[in-house]
Parts: structure tokens; sequence; C-alpha cells
């Protein structure tokens, strides 16, 4: 099955690299930003997208199976690109459960987020709240966080307190799901034509927002502060994580996603072209975003008469407090609000169903047998829906936002993400051979990636991943809840397991083998000179050279299977 157009392959990788789950850190008040960011972009993010893009197009196989193929010891690569998928298959859908609930409820004749006239609103609520207004009143809070609080999430006190359901985010949820199944149930062809629109509506939209938020008062003071460099920043290592993070995270790189997507590409298709042209036009809708979002941050600075930085939201804050509460301070706030969720939503629908054909394409390619057959790939897909349903059926409950904290932070963090990476640039560049990998892209589109590519791949792409990780990874491991950090060793354990039986197999048939020839040098010092018996010698020798070969390379396991099936007759 290949894509129906190649415009669509294009559309389907775009909206996956959109933005995270939750506003990416690209969008907090720091210039500064964009150094490391441009770093990771050229040294890590490119080299790493073309990378598994080749990689899928090349095997023609899902996250799984196109590493076993390439390099079966590193088969745990996709497991764990896999485990990190089911993650985000289950908690990423969530903020379209809230998106939902919120684009429902700005339908109303006044947005319920706009005054503390409502029955969830506290004493200490207080209309246009800002420093001036709060006074001496620490728990004074303003209607758009109340609503988020206790009227989205009824946010319970702790983890431990996992409370009720909330049944409307529950039906939302749900409503998310039924949207995203039959988006993807008919494969790429079905999900091909869809992106059509889904993909190219929130450029739409952003692009009303980007006007109707610069004519705003105030925007040029948000904008100035968007790119304002604080070149102190980039002494803090988390600067450095966070830019890491959007570049892995926005570009669905370590996720699976690239692999499968490529997988349905037609071999002599140019996915170097693709990758450098994707990768750019990401990093350009990430940048005109940042415009969009801190006009009207600076508008809303204006309006309550406090800094810019007091009113910067990151994460869930950004969309779910910060936004909605600029929009009750414009004209037709109903409109606006519809424009941002329907935005948001077609961005997390897009992201989710390709997320979700990804751990299905990877499942269909392991058990070709079963899933090929006739129905079952769509009842796999319908099972996957249930079960990540079921499950995020937690992350609504009234303390479910602590769970979610949990999955952001630990299960596709950005620790994960480059930790994973590493593997990746070593199997290829290291185990399966940077210059051979080379060699299968020019046998696809013709002619050799540019040589910084392939060096990127050996040495600065590990390094920089190393590097940044090491710096962040013993406060993010020991600053950690227990369950986070089982979470986070859940996703990179199969990066090291998947490959273990490979390992112990292709070891026993060694010892095996080396076993033999020992005895056959025995045999050969004790006994008459014989021709036929130094012969049996060298050839049990040159088994044992080629197993050890064959742990690593999928062509020299075969080869030394077939010879030793007629040694051990």
């Amino acid at each position: 099955m290949v894509w129906f157009f190649f415009f669509s392959f294009l559309l389907a990788h775009l909206t996956i690299t959109y933005v995270p789950p939750t506003f990416p850190p690209f969008l907090l008040p720091t210039g500064a930003f964009l150094i490391p960011y441009a770093i990771f972009l050229f040294i890590c993010g490119i080299p790493v997208f073309l990378l598994e893009t080749a990689l899928g197009q090349y095997t023609s196989q899902g996250g799984i199976t196109a590493w076993r193929k390439i390099c079966p010891i590193f088969e745990g690569i996709g497991y764990a690109s896999q485990v990190i998928e089911s993650y985000l298959n289950i908690y990423y859908i969530v903020i379209l459960s809230w998106a939902l609930f919120y684009l429902f409820n700005s339908f109303s004749a006044v947005l319920p987020w706009s005054n503390c006239n409502n029955y969830w609103n506290s004493e200490y609520c207080v209309d246009g709240l800002n420093v001036s207004d709060s006074g001496n009143n620490t728990n004074a809070t303003s209607p758009v966080i109340e609503f988020w609080e206790s009227r989205t999430l009824k946010i319970t006190e702790g983890l431990h307190n996992l409370g009720t359901v909330r049944w409307e985010l529950a039906l939302c949820l749900l409503l998310a799901w039924i949207i995203c199944y039959f988006c993807i149930w008919k494969g790429v062809k079905s999900t091909g034509k869809v992106v059509y629109f889904t993909a190219t509506f929130p450029y739409l939209m952003l692009i009303v927002l980007l006007i109707r938020g610069v004519t705003l008062p105030g925007a040029l003071d948000g904008i100035t502060f968007y790119l304002n460099p604080d070149i102190s920043r980039l002494a803090d290592p988390q600067v450095w994580m966070d830019a890491g993070t959007q570049i892995f995270f926005s570009y669905a790189i370590c996720q699976g996603c690239l692999t499968a997507l490529g997988s349905y590409n037609k071999y002599n298709n140019n996915c170097y072209r693709d990758s450098f042209m994707l990768c750019f036009l990401n990093s350009a809708t990430s940048f005109v975003a940042g415009f969009a979002i801190f006009s009207v941050l600076g508008f809303m600075a204006q309006e309550q008469g406090v800094p810019i930085s007091k009113v910067a939201e990151s994460g869930p804050g950004l969309a779910f407090i910060a936004y909605p509460k600029a929009v009750t301070m414009m004209p037709i706030s109903q409109l606006w609000a519809c424009l941002f969720f329907l935005m948001l939503i077609f961005l997390g629908l897009d992201s989710q169903f390709v997320c979700v054909e990804s751990l299905v394409t990877a499942i269909v390619d392991l058990f070709p047998e079963v899933f090929h057959k006739k129905g079952r790939r769509e009842l796999l897909i319908l099972g996957i829906a249930v079960i990540c349903y079921l499950i995020g059926l937690l992350l609504v409950t009234e303390g479910g936002m602590y769970i979610f904290q949990l999955f952001d932070y630990y299960a596709a963090s950005g620790t994960c993400l480059l930790f994973l990476a590493i593997f990746e640039v070593i199997c290829i560049a290291w185990v399966y051979g940077a210059d051979r990998f080379s060699d299968n892209i020019e046998d696809m589109i013709g002619y050799k990636p540019w040589p910084l590519v392939k060096y990127c791949w050996l040495y600065l792409t590990p390094g920089l991943c190393l590097v940044s990780t090491l710096t962040v990874s013993f406060t993010y491991i020991w600053q950690g809840c227990s369950g986070g950090i089982q979470i986070f060793l859940l996703s990179v354990l199969w990066a090291w397991l998947g490959g273990h039986g490979h390992f112990i197999t292709k070891l026993g048939n060694i010892i095996r083998l080396v076993m033999k020839c020992l005895q056959e040098n025995h045999q050969a010092q004790t006994a008459p000179s014989s021709p036929q018996l130094n012969l049996s010698y060298n050839y049990t020798l040159l088994l044992v050279l080629t197993s050890i070969d064959g742990i690593a390379q999928n062509e020299g396991s075969i080869q030394v299977n077939k010879m030793s099936s007629r040694l051990f007759k």
C-alpha cells in the first residue's frame, strides 16, 4: 500500500510536525532559545528526520520490523518507540477532550470564563484580575483560572485523590476517539484524503489569528518580548533540553511515526529533499506561531497593566488560560474563541490519527499473517481505540491532571527521545554503517546525501544528545516520583531489551560453533593429517566469524543460518 498522492505524504508528515501535546517551550519568553533551537535543528533534527524517513522508505516496514530488517540486535529501538507512541495515544488525545469542552462552551451568549457570576466560582474570584486588583489577597483568582480548575478539571488536591470521572470530559474524549477512528480505519488512502482539510485548515486559522493579533494594541511590546534575547539563559542546561525536546517532539522523531509514514512511499521517492523541506516548514510555522501568540500576550499585558512575563504561560496554561483570557478582551469574543479551539482540535486530531496509524502499521508488519486478512486491520484499530479510551478515563478524573503531567514529563519527554536518538544513530552510523546507509539512500534517490549529514550521524548528533541528556538526567531522575521513573524506564529500556533475545540466540550459536571448532582442532592435532578434517576445521572457524558478524548484520545472520543447517544435519 502506498500514498494515494505524493502531496498526501507531505501533508501527513506535516500533521505530526505542528506542535507537541502541550504548547512548546519555543513559545516561552526567551529569544535566546532560538540559538540552541537552531543548533538542534541542524545537528539533530534534520539528520534524524532523514534517517527515520529513509529507513521506512528503504525497508517498506513499520517502526519495529524496519529495525529488525536493517540490524536485528537493535530491534529494541522499534519496541521503545512504539511504547512511547502508545503513551502518546493515551494521553495526547485528552487535550482534544479539553479543547472540545471549551469549544462547546464557546457557543454560549457570554463566555463562561469571562466573569465570576457562575456556580463554580469561589468568593476569591475577581473579574479582570491583575496585580493591583488582588492587593494583599493572596488567594485571589481570575474567572478563567477557576473555569479551568473548578469547572473543566474539578481538580483535586493531589495524585493520591483521583476523585470521580468527569463525565463531560469522558464524552468529549469518546467523541475525539470516534472521529480519529473513522479518519484512519481504511488505511493511508483514507488518511491521505482527510489531511487535505485537517492539515491546511490550521494554517488558515493561524493566519487569521496572526492578523488579528498584530492589529491589537500592545502587540508590538509582545513581539519585542518574544524576540528579545536573554543570553544568560544559555548557561541553563534546561534551556538546551527544552530546545531538544521541541525539535524532537514537533518533528515526531523517535516515535516511529516517520518510519511508518516513510514505509508507504514509493522506493524512488526523494525522501532527502522532503526531509529538509518539511523540517524548515515546521520551524517556520513555529516561528510564525510565536508572533501570533505573543502579540496577543502583549495586548493582555497592556490591558491589565502588568509585565508580559506575568501573563505568559506554557503547557496547557497557554491554550486553556492565557488565550481564553485574551479572547474575552476582544470584540465578538465567541467567534475568536471558536476559531482558536477549532484550530487546536484540528492540530490535535492530525497528530493523533497519524500516531495511531504508526502503531497500527508496526503491529500489522510484525504479524502480517494475522492482520493482512480482510477486516482484521479495522478490528485492530478499534481494539487500540477502545483500550486507549478506557485507560484515558483515568486522565479525565478529577485528579487526572496529575497523571497527565506524569505522562507529559516522563513518558515522551526530551530525555526519553534524546536517549533513543543516541541508540538510533549508533545503530545506523556505527553498526550498520553510515557509508552503507548513504549508499542505500543513493540507490533510492539517485545521489548521496550531503557529507555533513553522515558526520552528524557519526559524531555530532550522538555527542549533542549525550551531553544534553547527561546535564539534566540526574536531576530529572532523582527529583521525579517513583511512578514517573517507572514510566520513563519502561520507555527507554526496550531499546536494550528488544534485541536481547536475538543476541542470546546468536551467542548460543557462536558458543556451539566454538566448541565444535575446538573439538575438531583437538582431533587434527592427535590424528594423522587429513585434508578433509582440516577443511572441516576451517569451515567451522568461518562459521564462527560469520556468526559474530551476524549478531549485528541481518545478512550475516541469514548466511550463518543456512551454513549451520548444512553443518549440523
